[in-house]
Parts: structure tokens; C-alpha cells; sequence
């Protein structure tokens, strides 16, 4: 893949797309009012053709796509059949082709492929054909790709409120989505130098707006044992009334019976030690590491902010700590997904159909 031509702006700073051009909290105010693109470049583009692609889809992954029109946008989760999170994709259609936005597309295509058996799809790495743009203003203002006339245009879902057979988790009478209006636009990667002479914004602005919206990201919330509960993901990736797939029953179960094992919190961190914290920085309650920072960034309003996952069982009023190397930082969270997720979810018990009722004595 060539380098990107965002990289040659003055003040440009970054290997594979820039992650700010000199000043990240302007570029952070200019990105959040709609002024601003943002090259995203470096993420992979999987095309899948073929009558059963969106059916094949459906049944391999959380969410129902059998009904998504063209020019719709969804996104969905491949989990393992232990219900463990390996792989996200937004999904837009045009009615030829099903479009997969991914954070890496090599390995989710090869696996894909592996999957078609006699179904009538191709899967084709498209990384090298297109590129991505994210903005949170107008993305039809942007010259997306078009190649069976329906502009490659996702808008997620998660700043839409709580997806068609979703459930939300977080406890805010306004979710913090409210005003994540982000979209990405598919445009042709020998074309992207076209675009470098509007108002851009770095990965890091992005980033601190992803995270005041709590919306959670592949590559930075998930680990080895991550299920979607633990992340509130059932909000806009999965739906919950639709047809099997791998890990439906881990899904299933945790949210009907139990509660899952972790929860993501939102971490408002103390400033004043001039250190941030990073990805992977312990969380402690008292001595007792409870959890790990997955995402942090200076938010051009809130200041030092990050999303982390804990344990299910840590007090949602507890005072946190957060080793950035030797400095521990202090921290206080805003619940995301509470201790109650799941079974609790307040949803009152019914008597059985043809349950005989006793008297009293």
C-alpha cells in the first residue's frame, strides 16, 4: 500500500496515516462540529458479490442483514463459538455488493473465503482499491466510490440510538452517542490526494470523540476473552431475535441468565501529574488491579479521559487508580455497562403458562 498523501500536510504527524497535524485539541473542535475529514486509510475494505452474500453474512454473524437495503448501513460481529469477539465489520450494501469496513482486512477475508463452500459468493480484498474517510459532518459531501451507482457511504448506527433487536446496557437517561454523528466514506485510494486540500483532522481527534461517545472500537476495547455484554455492543452489533450463528448461545445466555464477567467504563482522569495515561495501563481499586485502560486521550472538554474494562464485581462508586509506570493516577468512572447487565436487567418474571396458583392457607 502507498503512503498516504495525507502524510505530505504540513505538520503532519504519523507512519501510516496521521495522527495529528500539529494541533489535536483545534483539530478535536473542527472534527466535532462537521468541519473536518479524517484519513483513515490504513483500515481494510472487504467486498463480498453474489445473490447469497447477504444471507451468508446472516448466518455466520450477530446481526440480521437479510433485510438491509442498498445503501444501508449496519454493523455486525464474527464471534468464536465460545461467543468471544474476534472480528468487527460495518456493513453497507449497494445491491450488488456487500461492503465491510474493517480495521484489517487480510485475515477476515481469507477466513471468509474459507466459509463460501457451495454458496454463490466471492470474497475479494478490496484494500487496495479503496480507502476510507471518516467525518462527523456531511458525508455526502464527499466524493464516495460508486460502483453500482450507490455511493459507499456507512453511517454508524450507534449514534442512532439502539439498533432494531439490540439492547443498551448504560444507565444514561441521554447517551452520550447523542452527538456522535459519524459516517465513513468509501472513495477510490487513487483518488484520496484529491481530498487533502479540505479541513482535516488527526487519528487522535477521532479518537477522543470515539471515546466521549462510548462507543467501543475492535482494536483497542477487545482482548482474547471479550464478549459483546461486556462492552454494550448489544446496542448496535447484535440482535437478539434473529436466526443462529456462531456464539449465539454465549450471547443468549448471558444476557437472559447471567451477567457478563467485565464491564467498560468510562475513566475521567486526574491531570495534574503532566502523564496520561495509555492503552493497557492497570486500573486499581486500592492495591487490587481490577482492570486495564483500552483507550485514553485529552478531550478538548472533558481533559484526561479514557474507557477501560474492569471487573463486573468493582464498586461503581469506588475511587480508581491508574498506573501509567510508576505514576498512579487518579481516576473516577461513569458506569457504562453496570454491575446488573444481563440477567438483572430489571425485566419482571412471569409465572409459566398453565402455572396452577395455590392458596394461601
Amino acid at each position: 500500500m502507498s503512503p498516504s498523501p495525507f502524510l505530505a500536510l504540513a505538520g503532519a504527524v504519523g507512519e501510516t496515516v496521521p495522527q495529528h497535524y500539529g494541533n489535536p485539541i483545534g483539530e478535536q473542535r473542527r472534527l466535532a462540529s462537521g468541519g473536518a475529514i479524517v484519513d483513515l486509510s490504513d483500515r481494510g475494505v472487504i467486498a463480498l458479490e453474489g445473490p447469497d452474500r447477504l444471507s451468508w453474512l446472516d448466518s455466520l454473524t450477530s446481526q440480521r442483514l437479510t433485510t438491509l437495503a442498498p445503501g444501508e448501513s449496519a454493523e455486525t460481529l464474527l464471534l468464536d463459538p465460545s461467543g468471544r469477539i474476534e472480528h468487527a465489520m460495518r456493513v453497507v450494501d449497494d445491491g450488488v455488493t456487500a461492503w465491510l469496513l474493517v480495521d484489517e482486512a487480510s485475515a477476515l477475508a481469507a477466513w471468509l473465503d474459507r466459509m463460501r463452500f457451495m454458496l454463490r459468493v466471492t470474497v475479494t480484498d478490496a484494500t487496495e482499491q479503496y480507502a476510507t474517510i471518516g467525518t462527523l459532518g456531511d458525508p455526502a459531501s464527499l466524493p464516495a466510490a460508486a460502483p453500482n451507482g450507490v455511493p459507499l457511504l456507512w453511517r454508524d448506527p450507534w449514534g442512532a440510538g439502539v439498533a432494531e433487536g439490540g439492547v443498551q446496557y448504560a444507565p444514561a437517561p441521554q447517551h452520550p452517542s447523542a452527538a456522535w454523528t459519524y459516517a465513513e466514506v468509501l472513495v477510490p485510494r487513487d483518488q484520496l490526494a484529491t481530498l487533502t486540500d479540505r479541513p482535516v483532522a488527526g487519528a487522535l481527534a477521532l479518537e477522543a470523540l470515539r471515546i466521549e461517545a462510548w462507543r467501543p472500537r475492535l482494536v483497542t476495547e477487545r482482548d482474547e476473552r471479550t464478549i459483546p455484554h461486556e462492552l454494550d455492543w448489544l446496542r448496535s452489533a447484535v440482535h437478539l431475535a434473529k436466526g443462529c450463528y456462531r456464539g449465539q448461545e454465549t450471547v443468549a445466555k448471558v444476557h437472559n441468565l447471567g451477567h457478563p464477567p467485565r464491564r467498560l467504563v468510562q475513566l475521567d482522569i486526574d491531570g495534574s501529574e503532566g502523564v496520561h495515561a495509555e492503552h493497557g495501563d492497570e486500573v486499581l481499586s486500592g492495591d487490587t488491579v481490577v482492570g486495564h485502560v483500552t483507550s485514553a486521550a485529552v478531550h478538548h472538554e472533558l481533559g484526561p479521559v479514557a474507557l477501560a474494562v474492569i471487573k463486573r464485581s468493582t464498586d461503581v462508586s469506588a475511587p480508581l487508580l491508574v498506573r501509567h509506570d510508576d505514576v498512579l493516577l487518579a481516576a473516577s468512572q461513569q458506569v457504562i455497562v453496570p454491575p446488573t447487565a444481563g440477567a438483572a436487567a430489571s425485566v419482571p418474571r412471569l409465572p409459566r403458562l398453565g402455572a396452577v396458583t395455590r392458596p394461601s392457607a
